[in-house]
């Protein structure tokens, strides 16, 4: 569902709840935030998200351990701990045992990898695979993110190349080369547990995770959460093997277009940018990395933290004051 469908969607609910909202609500409908936040007490907020997507790879087990590490990442952007889920699942009656049994080890695996605890869910039969999580977390309200609050002079850091949707599309397509396929489920694997910790750690003031609605699609969020602009530079962007190769084939999903469709109002590029260059920022992710604004006397420490952990980062670009997306 495109950005424009989904907010029409959602105005009877937004409508419905509007005069019956708690003060504990950090976080909910009237937030373009990653996942609903609510405050048991000044030291504890639950966080709560749900995520499931149809198959993006071919092997069961990588796309369980991938749509379990996307879930997971809405509570990792809220600056959480994820500790408990639920798995959601639709199953088709023609769907081997032994694939379903993978797609769901994949899941469990990379939940407990997280620390987190699966402890049931519900399945539906479905014609084709839907698998993801119900996950929940814990948060300290005093150190929650979201996508309000980035001030203009932090800089912006990514925690994952860019290209997943192009690739993957390109694996469907049956022209991807084998070598940037592993490479993509590696990165989609990976948690962003790492790259939240270093988050909260620094104090940065705003996050997000890059999925649908791409990387532009989630800056302009966080931008106008937060009454900024964002100016990004492409020659540090962070991208997949073989994705600029894909992107010329145009191997974009559906969703790309939707994305570039509804927030190209918002960018400007000063780049002299190709096409097919300026749709991979468009390009809807899978399981991406975190994008999130961190005072700039606090770069230094941080990029020595995260190359002792290991932990990939770039310095993707800047917080202005001026509002839109610029692309340099």
């Amino acid at each position: 569902m495109n950005a424009e469908t989904l907010a029409q969607v959602l105005r009877p609910i937004k409508e419905t709840f509007q005069d019956t909202v708690s003060p504990d609500l950090l976080t909910g409908l009237n937030e373009p935030d990653d996942a609903a936040v609510w405050r048991l007490d000044d030291q504890r907020a639950l966080v709560v998200t749900t995520d499931f997507f149809t198959p993006v790879v071919d092997d069961a087990y990588d796309y369980g351990a991938i749509a379990a590490a996307n879930s997971l990442s809405d509570v990792y952007a809220m600056g959480g701990e994820p500790f408990l889920a639920l798995n959601v699942a639709a199953i088709p009656p023609q769907l081997p045992t032994e694939v379903a049994a993978e797609i769901l080890r994949g899941g469990a695996e990379k939940a407990r990898e997280a620390g987190v605890v699966v402890v049931g869910g519900h399945t539906i039969q479905d014609q084709e695979p839907k698998y993801g999580m119900i996950v929940v977390g814990f948060v300290q309200p005093k150190e929650m993110l979201s996508k309000a609050g980035a001030h203009p002079g932090d800089k912006l850091i990514l925690s994952k190349p860019l290209g997943t949707g192009c690739l993957t599309t390109a694996l469907k397509q049956g022209i991807a080369d084998p070598l940037d396929v592993a490479e993509a489920i590696a990165w989609m694997k990976r948690l962003n547990r790492g790259a939240a910790e270093l988050a909260r750690r620094f104090g940065a003031h705003a996050a997000t995770d890059i999925t649908g609605f791409g990387l532009l699609g989630h800056a302009w969020e966080m931008a106008e959460a937060s009454q900024v602009g964002l100016r990004f530079h492409f020659a540090q962007m962070p991208f997949l093997r073989g994705a600029k190769h894909y992107a010329e084939e145009w191997t974009f999903p559906g969703g790309s277009a939707d994305n570039r469709l509804y927030y190209q109002k918002h960018v400007r590029f000063e780049a002299a940018l190709e096409e097919h260059e300026q749709m991979l920022l468009f390009d809807a992710q899978t399981s991406g990395g975190l994008l999130f604004a961190l005072p700039p006397e606090k770069l230094d420490a941080l990029l020595e933290a995260a190359a002792q952990q290991e932990q990939a980062v770039w310095v993707v670009g800047d917080v202005v004051p001026e509002e839109g997306i610029v692309i340099a």
